[in-house]
């Protein structure tokens, strides 16, 4: 019994020894495969890697390694200079490629050719860098040097052929010189418009010219109904002109409807119609048909009118007037700057363009305080606009020392003339000499009388309140209704004459309802009003 009880022990204790040294091995074998397992797959990533590694550095080297020991310094500069000038090509025709998709369907066919011109170039690249023989000689390198300056070569002229649609600076100068031609097309259709309409408004219109043979036409059929009333009538002028307490106005013109129309439209808005006096003055063909008119439609309310000829001025001879024996000037015209010697016995006159329609009484520009100078006129300019510069040749030293080429510049049509002050400055010689200097038509062209006007009346000239005289009528369709409607006068300068097929619309209404329709030959000459 004893013996058994100690063996059980034993037998116990060397059984569980057993089973620990069991799993112990069994932890040991687990633990190595373990490791074992994890190695391998920290390797595999890592010998990927560096397979990766090896094989950018294969295709991005300029050249495999297996060469690099058997390249001499002259051979490696040729091949570098082979790789550089494929790369540079093909990045060039890629860019044109660039350019011709940017165009669209219009360039396809050139977008096809660079993007094949861009990848032969990448193709020759590659193969410069992975087919050369080696040991590497020059007999290797010829072929690619040769095919590489082929390609080059037809690179070349791809790119001069298509030069002309991608160049920027040539696209920028072939618009410029387009639009300098639209420019040019367009400033000798503005210059033969203007050219146009000047001779337009300065043409006798067929209805015009019927009017006047009519006229003359009654005074040959009756001479003497209208010689006596010529008679009679002149005996009253002549001792109204003389009266300076009348309030007097100058007309210069040959177009008898026009002047009927200003004559007509200042009596009808005069306070005092008894009072004035208009004297008219035109060619010697056109009297018979001014003084026929006026006979046969006097002006109402007893207001006169005296129409006299250029040809009766005595003053008009070449010893005292250069204006005399000038072929390029309309005497006519220029005859406004001798006022004082037509009109020896009055203070004061107001001068009407022919083109002019009176819409309120003129007794208060009549009677304007001119400061004592010689004329009062509306000035024209705004802002550097219509200024002396625009109406003279500041080239000209007599010009220059002169005048100012910022001075303000003023509008005929109505001016209002101090004929004592004028005497004083002796206006009229000043524009004699002007006249004289100006005889090759270097200080202003001598087709207009405005530079004429600014130049004998500088410093001389009061300007009058704008609402006395609105201009631009004849050319301009913006003016202003408010403008227009407050106006004391309105004027029709620009070659668009109320009278002309060419009026503005919009304007025109303002000169026709002035127009004495009960004269029986209007209609017989199909004046449109």
């Amino acid at each position: 019994m004893a013996g058994g009880r100690r063996g059980g022990p034993m037998g116990l204790q060397s059984f569980f020894s057993y089973r620990v040294l069991v799993s112990a091995i069994f932890t040991l074998l687990f633990l190595a495969s373990l490791s074992l397992f994890l190695s391998s797959k920290a390797s595999t990533p890592s010998s990927s890697s560096s397979s990766e590694e090896t094989t950018a550095t294969t295709s991005t080297s300029p050249l495999p390694l297996r060469h690099l020991t058997f390249l001499s310094p002259t051979h490696r500069s040729r091949l570098s200079v082979l790789r550089r000038h494929a790369a540079d090509h093909a990045a060039l025709a890629q860019a044109y490629a660039s350019f011709a998709r940017k165009l669209k369907l219009s360039s396809s066919r050139q977008l096809h050719t660079f993007e094949s011109l861009s990848l032969s170039f990448s193709d020759l690249a590659s193969r410069i860098s992975s087919s050369l023989p080696v040991p590497l000689d020059d007999d290797s390198l010829r072929p690619f040097e040769k095919e590489l300056k082929e390609k080059i070569k037809l690179a070349r002229q791809l790119i001069s052929e298509s030069k002309e649609s991608f160049d920027t600076q040539l696209k920028i100068q072939k618009l410029k010189d387009t639009i300098f031609a639209v420019q040019e097309q367009l400033h000798k259709a503005k210059k033969l418009g203007s050219m146009s309409s000047a001779i337009a408004a300065g043409s006798t219109p067929k209805s015009l010219h019927c009017l006047n043979m009519r006229l003359m036409g009654e005074m040959i059929a009756d001479p003497k109904r209208y010689s006596q009333s010529s008679s009679s009538s002149r005996r009253r002028i002549e001792s109204l002109s003389a009266d300076p307490d009348l309030l007097h106005y100058a007309v210069f013109s040959n177009n008898v409807i026009a002047v009927s129309v200003v004559v007509g439209s200042a009596v009808r808005n005069s306070k005092a119609p008894s009072r004035l006096v208009f004297h008219v003055v035109t060619d010697p063909m056109y009297v018979a048909a001014m003084k026929v008119w006026f006979v046969r439609r006097p002006p109402p309310s007893g207001a006169s009118v005296d129409v006299r000829s250029v040809a009766e001025f005595a003053f008009l001879n070449s010893s005292y007037s250069p204006l005399v024996g000038r072929r390029d000037l309309v005497v006519l015209d220029y005859l406004r700057f001798y006022l004082p010697e037509m009109f020896p016995k009055l203070k004061r006159i107001i001068l009407l363009e022919d083109d002019v329609v009176v819409q309120r009484d003129l007794s208060g520009l009549w009677a304007a305080d001119l400061d004592g100078k010689v004329n009062g006129a509306v000035e024209m300019c705004f802002g550097p606009f219509r200024r002396f510069g625009k109406y003279m040749n500041f080239s000209r030293p007599e010009v220059k020392e002169g005048f100012s080429p910022r001075a303000c510049a003023w509008g005929f049509g109505v001016n209002v003339f101090d004929l004592d002050a004028w005497r004083r400055e002796r206006s009229t010689e000043r524009f004699h000499r002007y006249l004289n200097l100006n005889e090759d038509g270097s200080l202003w062209n001598p087709g207009t009388v405005l530079p004429a006007g600014l130049m004998t009346f500088y410093k001389t000239t009061k300007p009058l309140e704008k609402s006395w005289h609105v201009m631009g009528l004849g050319y301009n369709p913006s003016v202003s209704q408010d403008e227009i409607h407050n106006a004391a006068v309105i004027h029709f300068n620009g070659n668009m004459k109320p009278w002309l097929d060419v009026a503005l619309n919009q304007y025109k209404h303002l000169w026709s309802k002035y127009v004495d329709t009960e004269m029986e030959f209007l209609p017989l000459c199909n004046f449109g009003l």
